[in-house]
């Protein structure tokens, strides 16, 4: 989080240096075509690949202990959230353990503004995903998704 943290302290203009700790974050070359608008915040950095011609607008969250795919031609709107890391829902487990699963972005994806993408999900090539939405399961390719609906999966057992 220090390297973000400079990161987001640069001029806005300074593109050289972006491209630096850009490329420091992440542990590698990056595309030349690769557009990341701070501010922008990241967990490890090491676990997450691009494609060309993405592009990150300003204020997105990557989680990517689980790790982090993204295709080619993908645009991620401001504030989307991707977290491949969670917690057990058992009371008891939930502050010992880390679950994680990998988020993959395949190509032609648009994700709007303030999307959160959920641990193990892959978003279809050419899909779209609305603004605000929350995705917990696969988008097939070539579909837009839309919405927060919440659906209660089950009762737990109170903590000990």
């Amino acid at each position: 989080m220090t390297l973000t943290s400079r990161l987001n302290a640069l001029p806005f203009d300074d593109l050289d240096a972006r491209r630096e700790l850009l490329a420091e974050i992440f542990g590698s070359t990056l595309p030349d075509s690769l557009s990341i608008l701070p501010p922008f915040y990241c967990d490890y950095g090491l676990g997450a690949s691009f494609g060309e011609r993405v592009f990150i607008n300003q204020g997105c969250f990557f989680l990517d202990f689980g790790g982090i795919t993204i295709g080619d031609r993908v645009l991620i709107g401001p504030r989307v959230t991707l977290s491949t890391a969670g917690h057990p829902v058992d009371p008891d487990e939930r502050y010992d353990f880390i679950t994680h699963a990998p988020i993959v972005i395949e190509d032609d994806v648009w994700i709007g503004a303030a999307a959160t993408i959920t641990p193990g999900v892959t978003i279809g090539h050419g899909s779209v995903v609305g603004a605000g939405a929350v995705v917990a399961k696969d988008v097939p390719p070539m579909s837009v998704v839309t919405g927060t609906s919440v659906v209660e999966r089950r009762r737990l057992k109170a903590a000990h």
